[in-house]
């Protein structure tokens, strides 16, 4: 995620840049790397992330600051663009390609990074990976989008979900009666079994589209279409805009940020 000095030129193969870090801190070669791994070293004023990084002659500091202990797991809060798979697999129609499955973390890149993340972290390699996507959405849908490397929250969004309520704003086309609203808030279901509690309400309407605030506890990839086609409704556009006490605010389409501390699901 963050970029490097430029390696040796041809024919000058340099050394590595954990062989460096250890002569420098006098440490083990396993102890520089990770110092290298968690963002604490520079050459020639750029953060390297890369313990096998060839150096020369370039200035190298490492920051007085520099710690062994293992990075904080984080949290990423995406809006997710239409398009891109977010847990469900299902393939979608990719320009020039055909049929495809194009990951969501694939939108999570530093071009992307929201610029009003107010978390204060440095973003490294190690933040993108191992991350599991917490509660899926369809891939022609877009919205918020949870990635997280905190097994708490994972096991928050995942154990809980049956009592998490997401909500979501649906265009649909045409007006929607007030019979129809109430067939949605009350009596559906599904081979005589009940469906997940719903409120649905009007955000909007216009001359060709209305739009729709879902709020829905247990919540599932294809329940909102289904939902909406019981009772003849065509949906244009969905957008999922809060997870739990988690709204989605500010984030414009196709950007992310780091959860904060203090946030809570």
């Amino acid at each position: 995620m963050t970029a490097k000095p430029p390696a040796p030129p041809a024919g000058q193969e340099g050394v590595r840049l954990a062989k460096r870090v250890a002569e420098l801190k006098a440490c083990s070669r396993r102890e520089a790397e990770q110092y290298i791994e968690g963002g604490w070293v520079r050459v020639a004023g750029q953060v390297v992330e890369e313990p096998q990084f060839r150096v020369l002659d370039q200035p190298i500091e490492i920051d007085p600051h520099a710690s062994l202990m293992a990075l904080t797991p984080v949290t990423i809060l995406l809006h997710k663009l239409p398009g891109f798979d977010a847990g469900t697999g299902e393939p979608i129609d990719i320009k020039g390609v055909g049929k495809g499955i194009r990951p969501a973390l694939n939108l999570v890149t530093a071009a992307s990074h929201a610029q009003g993340d107010r978390s204060g972290i440095t973003p490294l390699k190690k933040h993108f990976t191992k991350q599991v996507l917490c509660v899926p959405l369809e891939s022609g849908a877009s919205g918020l989008v949870v990635f997280t490397q905190d097994w708490r929250i994972e096991r928050k969004l995942t154990e809980d979900a049956a009592v998490i309520e997401q909500e979501f704003t649906v265009e649909v086309r045409g007006e929607v009666p007030p019979e129809v609203l109430d067939r949605l808030n009350h009596g559906l279901n599904a081979d005589n079994r009940p469906l997940p509690p719903v409120k649905v309400s009007v955000s909007s309407t216009g001359d060709a589209l209305t739009r729709l605030r879902f709020a829905i506890k247990g919540v599932h990839p294809g329940l909102v279409a289904y939902l909406c086609d019981r009772v003849g409704l065509q949906i244009v556009s969905m957008k999922r805009i809060r997870i739990g006490r988690m709204p989605m605010t500010t984030l414009a389409p196709g950007q992310w940020r780091f959860l904060m501390p203090y946030e809570r699901f």
